[in-house]
């Protein structure tokens, strides 16, 4: 079957190998710039942003990074990959879908029999209750910002304790030493009382010093008049930070830009905001349903729209 198959693809057997062999790669780019890549009949591939963290019993420091997970209800054809694998491969998008088909029913009949492993991505298998569970590889990081950072392990500074050494002293046993100690330890407290008060009648002039000065610059300040002619009125603007509209819900995407105005017409007519969001790097006006500023109101109403308006509608995140 794969031998006819890839005939009837291409005509050419070794391009259907090139595609067969590299779809986990196409995956693996694709997750660089997009938060979601769906392989149709199978399943989604979704990156969510982490931040840096430590851990505090390895010491272990790990920087920002993307982790991957799977969901397999996510399967609808939205494009993204099969116009990728187009691209790469100079082949159709009708080839492109059925290489990807054959590659699906590969992995499918592998999951069968021994968990599967994509390349740069994880490691799929199936749970007794006949699910995919994914295991992501940690060593790729798919943060684009966090490109060049890796993680590293730093060791604790111990500090030591030194006890105070205590010298004894000798016992004196004549009285005329023990009498000599005593008049000089008096001596020293004597000049250590007049040191501290000496320091502290400085300390008390210093402080009253400052005062004075600070109250001779505030009875300036309160004397002096200042006059301002043709003072201007109060201007009170009310400014609101309008957050960018990053997430676009895709309704199609055309070579004529007058088709692309014409579908962005029909959209508005039926309360679309609808929008030329730009051009792709294959030449294509993209049309979106409409903008969100947040990931989780795009989420929501990409969910009405493919239960209600249209099934093959995708979150485009630029």
């Amino acid at each position: 079957m794969l031998i006819n198959y890839r005939a009837l693809a291409f005509g050419k057997g070794d391009i259907f190998y090139i595609c067969y062999m590299q779809l986990s790669t196409y995956i693996s780019d694709l997750l660089y710039r997009y938060e979601c890549v769906i392989v149709p009949g199978f399943g989604g591939f979704i990156s969510n942003t982490i931040s840096s963290r430590v851990n505090h019993f390895t010491h272990t420091f790990y920087p920002p990074a993307k982790k991957i997970t799977f969901n397999g209800q996510l399967t609808n054809n939205d494009g993204l990959l099969a116009n990728y694998v187009a691209a790469v491969e100079n082949c159709s998008f009708e080839v492109a879908n059925k290489n990807i088909t054959a590659e699906v029913n590969s992995w499918k009949n592998q999951l069968e029999k021994s968990p599967l492993e994509l390349s740069k991505i994880g490691n799929l298998s199936l749970s007794k209750e006949h699910k995919i569970v994914f295991n992501p590889f940690d060593e790729i990081n798919y943060l684009r910002d966090a490109y060049g950072l890796e993680s590293y392990t730093v060791h604790p500074v111990k500090r030591e304790t030194y006890k105070q050494k205590v010298v004894p002293v000798a016992t004196i046993e004549k009285k005329k030493s023990s009498s000599f100690y005593k008049y000089a330890a008096s001596v020293a407290a004597l000049l250590a009382i007049g040191i501290l008060g000496w320091k502290n009648n400085q300390e008390e002039q210093l402080k009253t010093l400052e005062l004075q000065q600070q109250e001779v610059i505030v009875k300036k300040i309160q004397e002096a008049t200042f006059f301002i002619s043709n003072s201007l009125p109060e201007i009170n603007l009310d400014l609101v930070k309008e957050m960018p509209k990053k997430y676009h819900l895709m309704a199609g995407s055309f070579r004529d830009k007058s088709n692309a105005y014409k579908l962005v017409k029909q959209l508005q007519n039926k309360g679309f905001k609808a929008e030329i969001v730009g051009v792709n790097k294959w030449g294509l006006n993209q049309v979106a349903f409409e903008s969100y500023a947040t990931r989780e109101a795009a989420i929501k109403k990409l969910a009405e729209l493919k239960k209600n308006v249209a099934k093959d509608a995708w979150l485009l995140i630029r």
